[in-house]
């Protein structure tokens, strides 16, 4: 049993280690993503409110 639980050990440090290895692409790519979302909302903001403010005026009428 002791012999079980050090492969298992080794097991998760050795995906720990994988994953840890990892982390500096991970943020990056989320960051960019991040950055991607940002600029599509800024591009459809003034879209969004000129259809609120024509919304807006139609419904007044």
């Amino acid at each position: 049993m002791g012999f079980f639980s050090f492969i298992v050990l080794l097991a998760i440090a050795y995906l720990l280690w994988r994953i840890s290895d990892q982390m500096p692409d991970i943020l990056f790519r989320l960051s960019e993503i991040q950055r991607d979302i940002a600029e599509i909302r800024r591009r459809n903001a003034p879209t969004e409110k000129a259809q609120t403010t024509q919304s807006d005026g139609d419904s007044g009428q």
